[in-house]
C-alpha cells in the first residue's frame, strides 16, 4: 500500500515539475519572440538619420499623425454603417451597397494618405538610405 501512495506522490510531483517547466518554455518563447519592425523602428532606429533628415521627417509625421485619427474614424463609421445595412437588408440591396461603397471611399482615402505619408517620408532620405 505504501508503494501506491509513493507512486502517486511521485506522478504528481513529476506532472508538476513537468507543468512548470512547459509554462516556463514557452513564457519564454513569447517574451522573446520578436515581431518585425515597423515602418517607424525602421526610418528612426536603423537608417542613421542625419539630424536634418530627422527634423523634416518629425514634421512629415506630425502632419501625418494630425490627420490619421479623422480618416481611421471615417473608416470605422463606413463599417458600422455597413453592418447597420446588412442587418436591416434583406439581401444585397442598394442601402448595402451605398455603405459597401462608403466604406471602400473612406478605407481608399487612408491608403492614398498613407501611401502619400511614406513616399514624402522616402523623398528626404538619400539613395544610400
Amino acid at each position: 500500500m505504501r508503494n501506491g501512495w509513493r507512486a502517486i506522490v511521485l506522478t504528481a510531483v513529476l506532472a508538476a515539475l513537468a507543468s512548470a517547466a512547459g509554462t516556463w518554455i514557452g513564457a519564454s518563447w513569447v517574451m522573446n519572440r520578436r515581431e518585425p519592425p515597423s515602418l517607424h523602428d525602421i526610418v528612426h532606429d536603423e537608417l542613421e538619420l542625419t539630424a536634418d533628415q530627422h527634423a523634416r521627417i518629425e514634421v512629415i509625421e506630425a502632419r501625418f499623425a494630425a490627420l490619421r485619427p479623422g480618416l481611421e474614424a471615417e473608416v470605422r463609421a463606413a463599417n458600422q454603417e455597413l453592418a447597420r445595412a446588412i442587418e436591416q437588408s434583406d439581401g444585397d440591396g442598394p442601402q448595402v451597397q451605398a455603405a459597401v461603397d462608403h466604406f471602400h471611399v473612406a478605407m481608399g482615402a487612408l491608403q492614398k494618405e498613407t501611401i502619400a505619408h511614406v513616399f514624402e517620408m522616402r523623398s528626404v532620405l538619400t539613395p544610400s538610405r
